[in-house]
């Protein structure tokens, strides 16, 4: 099978369940947004800092792409085969992990700048990644079906993107960059 189809040529894609939109759709931005995010996660997973964390990394990865086949499917057609599936579960796993992390870390007394290390910074960056995708996933929801775990799941992702940022920085040594205000 190739990769290239030449069916895309003309600005239209397919959904899972057969129907074509325009590739500038919103659904399209929801679920390439969830690509994007994906593969800054990918790049998370490569930082040795985060070694210990390469396994729930790998699975975060994994609940992504489920969510991008849900987002991916014609919300009008019942898919052929069954999609994976997302559970209440998979918040608590992040939620939990947020407070494992939780506990070496200072208390938060200030906004943070990302930076202060690449790989932070990679994970302030897949941060936002995750904010936007949330955003258009909201978005969606207002025209079309979108199940409210995956917005959860978003939501409590960003949470963790942002602690793990901060973990990182602690395990790696870096000091916070704290933004002060020009009053």
């Amino acid at each position: 099978m190739k990769i290239y189809t030449k069916t895309g040529d003309q600005g239209l894609t397919s959904l899972i369940g057969g129907a074509r939109v325009p590739k500038s759709s919103l659904r399209i931005d929801c679920y390439g947004t969830v690509d994007e995010l994906n593969s800054y996660i990918g790049l998370l997973r490569d930082q040795d800092v985060n070694a210990p964390r390469r396994d729930l990394l790998k699975e975060i990865q994994d609940r992504l792409f489920t969510i991008g086949s849900h987002l991916a499917t014609d919300p009008g057609k019942e898919a052929r085969q069954p999609l994976p599936d997302l559970h209440p579960e998979d918040v608590a796993l992040l939620e939990m992990e947020m407070d494992q992390m939780d506990k070496e870390l200072e208390p938060l007394r200030a906004f943070i700048l990302p930076g202060g290390h690449p790989a932070v910074s990679f994970a302030h960056v897949a941060r936002c990644v995750c904010r936007r995708a949330e955003r258009l996933v909201i978005h969606l929801r207002e025209e079309s079906p979108v199940e409210d775990l995956v917005v959860m799941y978003l939501n409590r992702l960003s949470d963790y993107l942002f602690v793990l940022s901060r973990a990182m920085a602690h395990d790696l040594g870096v000091a916070e960059v704290t933004w002060k205000p020009r009053v």
